[in-house]
């Protein structure tokens, strides 16, 4: 396809742009090369361009394809380093590649970054916790109520709100009115 004929070089130039969209093309192109060519070139070359995935759009749809998906079987201290960076969007990038993980229930490596991220002050990373939470609770509810019993108090009440989302009225409305 079309994509194949593109080379990293040209994605840079993507990616440097200050048009939103032509940086989300980039990203895009990237993911489709992830998944048919050299995976860990492209994982790296990610990771050292995520300067410029820097909007909320730009990061939920490339991180999890390429960062979660290479890290699948290997070491995840790059997710932890993220998550501690003064970057939000690094933040982001730590918290939603662990959406490859949660699929596939493994949710260790989330719990732990949504405990590093609780006390984050930016709303988008208040979310983006939530969200994972969420989707942890989607395939074991019993792993997020535990969650839940241990950090209601100590999380932001909009990862709170997307973490219970899913939950039953009764329940929803046990942790909200914890908070």
């Amino acid at each position: 396809m079309y994509w194949d004929t593109i080379d990293l070089a040209d994605v840079q130039e993507l990616l440097k742009s200050p048009i939103h969209e032509f940086r989300l093309v980039g990203l895009l192109i990237l993911v489709k090369k992830f998944s048919q060519s050299n995976q860990k070139e492209i994982y790296n070359f990610y990771l050292k361009n995520t300067q410029y995935i820097n909007n909320w759009d730009l990061v939920d749809l490339s991180c999890h394809h390429i960062v979660g998906e290479y890290l699948l079987d290997k070491p995840r201290e790059v997710l932890y380093k993220l998550a501690q960076s003064p970057s939000l969007w690094d933040r982001r990038i730590s918290v939603i590649s662990t959406f490859n993980f949660i699929v596939n229930h493994d949710f260790v490596d989330s719990l732990k970054i949504a405990k590093i991220l609780l006390n984050d002050k930016h709303d988008l990373i208040h979310k983006a916790v939530g969200w994972m939470l969420r989707e942890i609770g989607k395939r074991d509810l019993p792993t997020l109520i535990n969650f839940l019993d241990e950090y209601t108090l100590k999380m932001p009440r909009t990862t709170l709100r997307y973490a219970i989302e899913k939950l039953p009225e009764s329940q929803h409305q046990y942790y909200l009115k914890l908070k």
